[in-house]
């Protein structure tokens, strides 16, 4: 797990801005991301909307391409908010998805204070998963 000082009033600043340039003329529902990563840039993401509305782009979809687009890394501390301001809470696709990206014990500012992603997303599968199952599948005769 990473320690850090997480600055939330900043990181919330930026995910606002994200968030007056989304994309939403069907829901009216603006929704903003910011996260700190790893090497510590910030980095952020709107929602796009489509008229299929099944193929709208959370924001925590662009947060991750732009997580790779600039460079990599993890995600250490993670904010959400909507169109006033207000802390939102990640679905549950957006939640597997921070996990895929997140470092071990990352924050996120929710609803009801500061989690970890293990505690919004128990019992998660991914990467590190896979990563203990070939260790001990490669030890195993």
């Amino acid at each position: 797990m990473i320690t850090v000082t997480v600055n939330w009033p900043a990181l919330r600043e930026v995910a606002l801005a994200a968030m007056k340039t989304a994309y939403v003329p069907y829901s009216k529902f603006p929704v903003g991301v910011a996260a700190l990563v790893t090497d510590g840039r910030i980095i952020s993401g709107c929602n796009v909307e489509n008229a299929s509305y099944g193929l709208t782009l959370c924001a925590e979809c662009g947060l991750v391409s732009a997580l790779h687009r600039s460079g990599g890394g993890q995600l250490v501390a993670f904010t959400c908010v909507d169109g006033n301001g207000n802390i939102l809470m990640p679905c549950g696709r957006c939640r597997q998805l921070l996990y895929e990206h997140s470092a071990p014990g990352m924050l996120l500012e929710t609803v009801s204070g500061v989690k970890t992603i293990d505690e919004v997303l128990p019992d998660a599968f991914g990467p590190r998963q896979l990563a203990d199952y070939r260790v001990v599948k490669e030890s195993t005769p």
